[in-house]
């Protein structure tokens, strides 16, 4: 059978024999098996990202584990190619035909404080992972926004604004996966039991399988100093220069970023954001306010402070950092890992995105790497950057057919700093570009080649920033 759901120019007979298979599979599920003609069907398909247009030949809403290897089992039989959402932020090329699988069902969350471990379902967000820890005074290696599934910030990497200089990468912290295989089979991979798909994962992604549950270690953190700085955006020099010499110099506890926003005036944006250029420094600090105030002195009299929303807060508040936006919109993005950025690397910044220019990206980030990022721990997975001090982030706003533009910036500012750049780039921020081998070393590219090869002969997985085209 095709892989293409049969269109009405074609045999009916086949549309119909489809469509009984999809009902058989249907029966078999705790969830739900839907075709383009069922009712639900769109909003099983939709994530954050609405640049991210999904629609697959069948999409199956699983609420377990086994609905998942149904769902992979079916594809396989009916040559199907098969690709994952739980929330959708990431940035993904059209998705026409094949079979979708949404975990955004699976959310539970099991918070073991003794062995301070958790284990995570695949549809789980970090605003449903950071209360249930919160609660034993623990705290994971989460990202900026609540919104974002664990899982997959985890299996890309997990650069956290909070924890990660002190602990590094949320990746390395993963204790074991439970994953359905192409074949169908469900494992559990570890550092013990099926290492080389446990290393691959981290990295690899949804490419090797789909990981319906991980289970991460917790850290002893239940409160931070955290906020921003807000400044008018002529200050860009004066702030990025201030920014670049406080980290250069900051400890393991002080995490920093600096964010270049110039966001349109649509609901959701705070009128203090909506329609101007805003620089934004983003601020976590693992120590108590006056040690906050000490290393936050030079940035606050580098140029006037419009907002100071840094105070000592709770673990559980951690969006209240970058404030990330929370309702689903298009968008493209860009990025690259930086060894430095000295004066020459941050006049390249300012000529394409400061005051000056008339760039049309509404949010170029640096965020700061070092700390535990330059430690390579004994059985890392695929995301490493011992030589990157930053990761340069660009992000444009609407659907790619009618951003041209932006996309092109983009590009260009990624270009205009590969002088100083390590040759890689952070996995969660890599667009669908049909270059994976960018993220990744070219030891681990060939080794994750040599897994994927084992683990998936067929490349039934082959639809989200796949490791080999079709």
């Amino acid at each position: 059978m095709s892989h293409t759901l049969p269109d009405d120019t074609v045999d009916h007979g086949a549309r119909a024999a489809f469509r009984e298979a999809v009902a058989g599979l249907d029966a078999s599920l705790e969830g739900v098996a839907l075709t383009p003609e069922d009712a639900g069907y769109p909003e099983a398909c939709a994530g954050y990202n609405l640049a991210g247009r999904r629609h697959p030949d069948v999409v199956v809403t699983a609420h377990s584990a086994s609905d998942v290897v149904e769902a992979v089992t079916f594809a396989a039989a009916h040559d199907l190619p098969v690709a994952v959402v739980a929330t959708g932020h990431h940035a993904m090329r059209p998705l026409e035909g094949g079979l979708l699988v949404s975990t955004a069902a699976m959310d539970d969350v099991h918070v073991d404080a003794d062995a301070r471990r958790a284990v995570v379902g695949a549809g789980a967000r970090w605003s449903d992972v950071v209360p249930r820890t919160a609660e034993h005074h623990l705290t994971p290696v989460h990202g900026s926004s609540g919104q974002v599934g664990a899982v997959g910030f985890t299996l890309g990497g997990g650069l956290s604004p909070v924890l990660g200089r002190k602990y590094g990468w949320g990746s390395d912290h993963i204790v074991s996966l439970d994953v359905v295989t192409a074949s169908g089979e469900v494992v559990r991979a570890s550092a013990e039991d099926h290492a080389d798909l446990f290393w691959a994962l981290r990295g690899g992604r949804s490419n090797l399988g789909i990981v319906t549950s991980m289970e991460i270690e917790l850290f002893p953190v239940d409160r931070f100093v955290g906020g921003g700085l807000f400044y008018d955006g002529e200050h860009a020099e004066a702030v990025l220069s201030a920014f670049v010499a406080a980290t250069a110099t900051a400890p393991d506890d002080l995490t920093l970023s600096l964010a270049f926003l110039r966001l349109p005036p649509v609901p959701g944006v705070p009128p203090l954001l909506a329609g101007r250029f805003v620089l934004h420094l983003r601020v976590a600090y693992l120590g108590d306010a006056a040690g906050a105030d000490d290393l936050l002195a030079p940035l606050r009299a580098a140029a006037p402070v419009i907002v100071d929303t840094v105070e000592e807060t709770r673990a559980v508040d951690f969006e209240r950092i970058h404030n990330d936006p929370t309702d689903p919109a298009p968008f493209s993005e860009e990025t690259s890992m930086l060894a430095g950025v000295g004066p020459d690397a941050q006049r390249a910044l300012l000529e394409l995105v400061g005051p000056t220019s008339d760039t049309g990206l509404h949010i170029v980030e640096l965020r700061q790497l070092g700390g535990a990022f330059d430690v390579t721990r004994p059985g890392a997975g695929a995301i490493v950057a011992p030589e990157a001090a930053y990761v340069l982030w660009a992000l444009s706003i609407g659907m790619p057919e009618e951003d041209a533009d932006g996309i092109a910036q983009a590009r260009a500012l990624v270009e205009a700093v590969r002088p100083w750049s390590t040759g890689s780039r952070y996995l969660n921020f890599a667009p669908d570009d049909g270059h994976p081998e960018r993220s990744f070393t070219p030891t681990d590219w060939s080794r994750l080649l040599h897994v994927k090869a084992a683990v998936d002969p067929r490349n039934l997985f082959r639809t989200q920033q796949p490791l080999i085209e079709s």
